[in-house]
């Protein structure tokens, strides 16, 4: 039974990344409009994300990866990709045999390569995954290549954006978590100064969060 695995979420500075595996018998049967998430309006992902998830036929699967587990001095990006790719396709296989009863199927599907050498990407999650004979394969612009890829973006997406939007109701208005957002580095700058530390949903081990804290203690010590 093949798949589709995206990420959203690796750059920013603030709150988690999220990566989606989406896997059906026949990727023909997905949804029509699918395609890359920054593709479609925001609107458009959410509804088709919610199609993907209604449909009994359409097995997806998401995984977490929180800012503390980010900021690990232990691991780094390109191995937390690998470990969120793995992650969201057992999800994906464990919700498709609840589902399906199918725990026998072969697996096999496509990656969006989140490592400049994407079969080393693909050699990687293969051996993250702690599913027998599974078969990966990852490429750079599987999102627009791939409609089961595409699809795995749009269900990525719209977790990061919900996300991001719980922490706007809780925090105020954060941006986008990106760091070339200016409504973001307003956000970090405003809650530093007020604060003296920062948020919790910071990646403390960016250089823009760690920016945000120098400039803030500087701060204070010309005004002491």
């Amino acid at each position: 039974m093949p798949f589709g695995v995206d990420e959203a979420g690796k750059g920013p500075a603030l709150g988690s990344m999220f990566a989606a595996a989406v896997s059906l018998e026949d990727p023909a049967d997905l949804p029509d409009g699918i395609r890359d998430s920054k593709r479609l309006t925001p609107a458009r992902r959410e509804e088709l994300a919610a199609t993907l998830r209604d449909d009994d036929g359409i097995a997806v699967g998401v995984t977490e990866v929180t800012p503390a587990r980010i900021d690990d001095p232990e691991t780094d990006m390109n191995s937390l990709a690998v470990a969120a790719h793995a992650e969201a396709i057992e999800d994906a296989v464990a919700n498709r045999d609840r589902d399906a009863g199918a725990a026998s199927d072969p697996i096999s599907g496509l990656c969006d390569a989140c490592d400049t050498d994407a079969d080393r990407f693909a050699r990687r999650v293969a051996a993250a995954c702690s599913l027998e004979s599974i078969a990966v394969d990852a490429r750079h612009g599987a999102d627009d290549e791939s409609p089961l890829v595409g699809a795995a973006s749009i269900v990525a997406k719209v977790e990061r954006d919900a996300h991001v939007a719980a922490l706007a109701d809780e925090y105020g208005e954060i941006g986008s978590g990106y760091p070339g957002d200016a409504t973001t580095r307003e956000f970090l700058a405003a809650y530093v100064d007020e604060h003296r530390e920062l948020p919790p949903f910071a990646r403390e081990s960016w250089s823009t969060c760690e920016d945000a804290l120098a400039a803030a203690e500087q701060t204070g010590l010309e005004q002491f």
